[in-house]
């Protein structure tokens, strides 16, 4: 199993950057903003915490908490961890032996590849840049096996942003329904769309076999509660899902139980005004790229808070990526993070991040490493 590029890198630099342009969560809270937030069933349940292990699964009353959240999910088919990596561990764990075949969408958050590689054949299907990063549907089916068992996928999509469209969506429903593959769906950035029109349904709302996962961090801003969580309607893997999780968190920490569930009672306050800095945020990112043409190709991103633009500049991305760092102490992510061992990706794109109340400056800081080039 290859290192995890994109979190050694930022290991690597988050000390030593002074502007995190490649940040892909919204803007968080404090403690106090939350805590006011509470109803009083919730602010009684954070005044008599005991800090004593909590039930695998996550406490009923989250679990019902995050089932609202769905239309044909019941609190039952939900299992809590610890953030969405563990879910991914967990359910390629779960779901994948040494003789099944997996098909995974790249470009992806990495362990969706990485994981599946070390339990069993993996084949790739890239998104296509060229097409607004769109999925083929076809170039799917013909990656189908006699033994291939899942199709991961990532919608809206780290790092591109890109919201499959809803005929694509439901025909690869159908075709993993005609083939009896389970369809594993990151759905870390749904609910930041910039047009909730184009918002996709859950898979585990609409497939029997749908594998639905979820977190706080990202659409929410929650990243340090840790809590993220899977939602199957089979209760068999359900119970997988849990026993395998035996092994690795046990359990989740009481008061971020807590505090994600004052958090998801409160998430439309907390989402309209993530999209709202987002959007403010985009315009922003978009006016820089138009004013540089020359450097920059930007394909503005449909969903969540990040984007891949394209470096078109002499030297390469990774050249400028390194030297912005270096010189600029501004942090992007350059195209060899989101690389794939299964099939080519392109090489001359980056990620940024516009979630956060820092865009301003950090653009900024872009604005004035540009002019320090030229000069």
């Amino acid at each position: 199993m290859r290192d995890f590029a994109l979190e050694a890198y930022f290991s690597r630099w988050s000390g030593s950057v002074r502007h995190n342009l490649a940040a892909s969560d919204s803007e968080t809270v404090g403690m106090a903003d939350l805590l006011a937030r509470a109803d009083p069933e919730d602010a009684a349940r954070w005044q008599d915490l005991r800090l004593a292990y909590t039930a695998p699964r996550g406490a009923p009353w989250l679990r019902q908490t995050i089932a609202e959240g769905y239309e044909a999910v019941a609190p039952d088919d939900i299992v809590c961890f610890a953030g969405a990596g563990e879910g991914i561990h967990v359910a390629m764990h779960a779901l994948l032996g040494r003789d099944d075949h997996a098909i995974v969408i790249v470009p992806n958050y990495q362990s969706a590849e990485t994981i599946p590689r070390g339990l069993c054949a993996v084949s790739g299907v890239a998104l296509d840049a060229a097409r607004g990063w769109t999925l083929d549907i076809d170039a799917v089916a013909d990656a189908f096996r006699p033994g291939t068992r899942l199709v991961a996928i990532n919608f809206p999509n780290n790092p591109t942003g890109k919201i499959l469209e809803r005929d694509r969506f439901d025909a690869l429903v159908a075709l993993c329904r005609s083939r009896g593959a389970w369809l594993f769906s990151d759905e870390v950035y749904r609910l930041i769309e910039r047009d909730p029109a184009q918002r996709l349904p859950q898979a585990a709302d609409v497939y029997e076999r749908g594998v639905s996962l979820n977190v706080l961090s990202k659409a929410y801003g929650l990243p340090g509660l840790r809590i993220g969580w899977i939602a199957c309607r089979d209760r068999a893997v359900a119970s997988r899902l849990e026993r395998l999780k035996h092994y690795l968190s046990l359990c989740n920490s009481a008061p971020s139980e807590v505090l994600s569930n004052i958090a998801l009672k409160s998430g439309s306050a907390l989402l309209d005004r993530n999209r709202r800095l987002a959007d403010r945020n985009l315009a922003l990112v978009d006016r820089f790229f138009a004013a540089h043409p020359a450097l920059f190709a930007w394909h503005r991103p449909e969903g969540g808070v990040i984007g891949y633009p394209r470096y078109v500049g002499a030297e390469g991305v990774e050249a400028f990526a390194q030297r912005l760092i270096e010189r600029s102490g501004v942090l992007v992510l350059p195209a060899s993070l989101f690389r794939s061992d299964l099939v080519s990706l392109p090489d001359d794109r980056f990620r940024i991040g516009f979630g956060r109340a820092n865009l301003p400056e950090s653009l900024d800081a872009l604005e004035r490493h540009l002019a320090s080039a030229r000069g």
